[in-house]
């Protein structure tokens, strides 16, 4: 009888331990150890947040819903705009833009909508280790997505960046849904730049807002010097590694499978994660925006914490109420741009004031806020110009050290630094040749119409006697459909 009742307590005791650090866990422990985010990389973010609101817009000179401030788009730069009737549901809605201001042309792409039969078919169209590609794993539905937009618009983006005089940048934006898709668009570009006239690796950009997962670890590392994904504070959907076509099966009873998610990663080994080749990851460098603390009532200035995490990527499910209102992009833009206020302000702040008073620098930060947007000035404070190269160098560092420490946990197919230097300098030599005039050779088998990326995807594979494809780089390949 004692024995027995010893077992019960040490077992009461062990559940009442998993219990309270499960509800105790808040959002913010994902990134506690990270580094702040600079203004000035930062910027972007709530910029392209409105333009993604923008596809929601059937008329942009006269909008219906739009967010605090405006779009702040000038509706004759929008190049195109196109929507589910015009997709015919092999993609979501998107627009391209060029800001002629910044200097940037934008392809952003929205979220999931749940009306939509077409949206959850691409979320369905994929099985655990159903798709290899460069060397990991993605998510098939989103990567023939990605193909087919490429498809369709990358001779207008070529043109368009020719136009402009090879100077813009080419940035790809989405959310959700639209975040999976942008992000497989970007690694395919990454890799075939010379089908885009040539742009140089350093001019592409992607922001995936509230991420999908959708590659592998060795992919979400390798490409985070061109691809960032912004999470706020305890978004669901970067946190579940049940895969997507699950979760939107499952979505009018959503609260209940994450907490049996939660259960179920709590007794999966950290190694056991790490060393699947097939689970899927948010890709790239990481932005978390923390806005809520544990045990305190209301949202405080948020602020942007970024890293590229090898280990500890969002594995824990976060039992909050905002699980799923943090996946929101209207949310998203409204914390970002507080963020970027706040995160300016206390810049200003730091150069300005004795030490003695920078302890009520986040008191201070609330109290401005307000007066910031009411009276904005062309003139804001921003780092000298010695800062932004140290903080340039300094995130080329983190990626350095994120591809050793993945080779160093033996991730599967983990790319080295000097694999990954090599590989940039063969792209930025091919790029310096196509800016100067010398337009690299089409590789045979390309149509003289444009480019067929269906069989750039399938150059990386080759054909198995059951006419299969394999990944060529694998010696024992894995047969994918």
């Amino acid at each position: 009888m004692s024995l027995s009742c010893g077992v019960e307590c040490v077992f009461l005791l062990g559940c009442s331990r998993w219990a309270w650090r499960r509800c105790t866990y808040v959002g913010s422990n994902d990134s506690e150890t990270w580094s702040l985010a600079t203004p000035d990389e930062f910027e972007p973010v709530p910029r392209v947040c409105r333009l993604i609101l923008a596809v929601y817009e059937p008329d942009l000179r006269n909008p219906q819903f739009p967010p605090d401030g405006g779009y702040r788009l000038n509706p004759d730069w929008v190049l195109k705009r196109v929507t589910y009737e015009d997709t015919l549901g092999r993609s979501p809605p998107y627009l391209i833009y060029a800001d002629h201001d910044r200097k940037e042309i934008v392809m952003a792409i929205r979220g999931l909508n749940l009306a939509k039969e077409s949206d959850y078919k691409l979320l369905l169209d994929n099985r655990l280790g159903m798709q290899m590609f460069d060397g990991g794993y993605v998510h098939h539905g989103l990567l023939k997505s990605a193909v087919w937009l490429l498809n369709v618009e990358s001779e207008t983006l070529k043109r368009v960046w020719e136009e402009t005089g090879r100077e813009y940048q080419m940035i790809f934006v989405g959310h959700s849904l639209g975040s999976g898709v942008a992000a497989l668009m970007t690694v395919l570009v990454v890799n075939h730049r010379d089908r885009l006239g040539g742009i140089p690796r350093s001019k592409l950009r992607c922001y995936a807002l509230a991420p999908a997962r959708c590659m592998s670890l060795n992919l979400a590392v390798k490409y985070a010097d061109v691809i960032h994904s912004i999470v706020l504070q305890d978004d669901f959907l970067p946190r579940t590694a049940t895969p997507l076509e699950d979760i939107f099966k499952s979505i009018f009873c959503l609260p209940c499978l994450l907490f049996l998610i939660c259960l179920r990663d709590t007794f999966i080994p950290e190694g056991r994660k790490l060393k699947d080749p097939r689970r899927l990851y948010a890709p790239g460098r990481m932005y978390h925006i923390v806005e809520r603390k544990f045990c305190r009532c209301g949202r405080f200035p948020p602020e942007v914490r970024t890293a590229i995490p090898v280990d500890g990527r969002f594995e824990h499910i976060v039992l909050s109420c905002n699980a799923t209102s943090d996946h929101g992009i209207i949310w998203i833009e409204k914390e970002a741009e507080k963020a970027l206020e706040a995160s300016v302000l206390c810049l200003g702040l730091t150069f300005k004031l004795p030490s003695c008073i920078m302890d009520y620098r986040q008191w201070l930060t609330c109290w401005f806020l307000q007066i910031m947007r009411e009276n904005k000035s062309e003139t804001i404070t921003v780092p000298p110009k010695i800062q932004r190269l140290e903080r340039l160098q300094t995130i080329e560092d983190e990626h350095k050290d994120a591809l050793e420490r993945a080779v160093s946990l033996n991730i599967p197919h983990a790319v080295s630094t000097v694999e990954e230097l090599t590989e940039d300098k063969e792209m930025e030599a091919e790029a310096a040749k196509a800016n100067n005039g010398d337009s690299p050779k089409a590789e045979p088998g390309l149509s003289s119409r444009g480019t067929n990326w269906d069989e750039l995807v399938e150059k990386l594979f080759k054909r198995s006697e059951s006419g299969k494809l394999m990944l060529k780089k694998e010696s024992n390949p894995t047969q994918i459909q």
